[in-house]
């Protein structure tokens, strides 16, 4: 035997992997939240609870969209499920009529002038006090909000004669500029209040990381605030669009004949002939179809944000 001993070395272990970085505070509750939501849409009852109800809202649309491809004879002789099995008496005759009438073309157009930037202009202002209102310190923040929160008890129908007034002093009166703003004043509580709440949520490291990269306010807002927050922006915007789209109040006060929107000309032709489906059913759908068309284009931002605004 050797005097020397011989010490065996063994291969040194690898490195252990870093573990996974922890999910936030804020994802963990929000992926269970949306996990037992999940969870629950997978159950065969709620299944046909809820084909039952989409048949419900359905149906009546449905009516109406086969209406309106009928003419005033088949609809007042027969129900319009008969078209169903008659598929013959439907036709664009209709339509045709309805896009020829100027009065009710230049009505969808000042709808769309009145719900696109009153729309607009909300989530943008909206986004930028919610942001100031959530995470900058100036003086007299929570006062301020606290006026902004207490603006949402207000009733449209009291601001309407003041806002008259002032809107016929200044010149604003029976023009569309005029119903943009009033959208917009009124809009602007809920939206600050509901994107206040939402961006307040985001963990604060990761704004103060932001600024220790040396990131500025306006960067912070557009690169991070506004990305974090898209399912609560699309959440407001089809929510706003769909209040402005479909009033007809504010709208039948603020605006006149140059002005209406598609709801005051279709409440005009109702009252003038009353019995004139041929005109008031494709305009009717007309109405309908496009909030339908901005919500199916934005609903899965709009369950993100119903999902997210569901925990804390």
């Amino acid at each position: 035997m050797s005097g020397h001993s011989t010490i065996e070395r063994r291969p040194s272990p690898p490195p252990a992997k870093s573990p996974d970085p922890e999910p936030t505070r804020a994802s963990v509750p929000r992926r269970r939240s949306i996990g037992r939501f999940t969870g629950l849409l997978s159950n065969g009852v709620v299944q046909a609870v809820l084909i039952v109800v989409a048949l419900v809202w359905i149906t009546p649309l449905a009516g109406l969209f086969l209406s309106s491809m009928r003419s005033d004879g088949d609809n007042a002789a027969k129900g319009w499920w008969t078209a169903l099995t008659d598929p013959g008496q439907l036709s664009l005759d209709n339509y045709t009529a309805l896009f020829a009438d100027s009065g009710i073309t230049q009505a969808f157009w000042n709808t769309v002038l009145i719900s696109v930037p009153a729309t607009a202009l909300v989530v943008i202002i909206a986004a930028l006090a919610g942001y100031a209102f959530a995470w900058l310190e100036f003086p007299g923040r929570n006062a301020i909000f606290l006026v902004v929160v207490g603006l949402l008890v207000v009733p449209v129908q009291i601001g309407l004669l003041p806002v008259a007034k002032l809107f016929g002093a200044i010149g604003l009166f029976g023009t569309i500029p005029g119903v943009i703003l009033f959208h917009v004043a009124y809009g602007l509580p809920f939206a600050i209040f509901l994107l206040r709440n939402y961006f307040a949520e985001i963990p604060r490291e990761m704004l103060e990381a932001a600024r220790m990269d040396g990131g500025g306010e306006w960067r912070i807002f557009t690169r991070l605030i506004l990305p974090l927050g898209r399912p609560a922006l699309a959440s407001l915007a089809i929510f706003q669009f769909l209040w402005v789209w479909n009033d007809m109040l504010v709208a039948l006060l603020f605006a006149d004949s140059e002005s209406q929107p598609l709801t005051v000309a279709l409440q005009s032709e109702m009252r003038q002939f009353g019995s004139n489906i041929g005109v008031l059913a494709p305009g009717a759908f007309l109405s309908v179809v496009v909030p339908l068309v901005v919500f199916f284009a934005f609903q899965r931002h709009f369950v993100q944000g119903v999902m997210a605004g569901s925990v804390k």
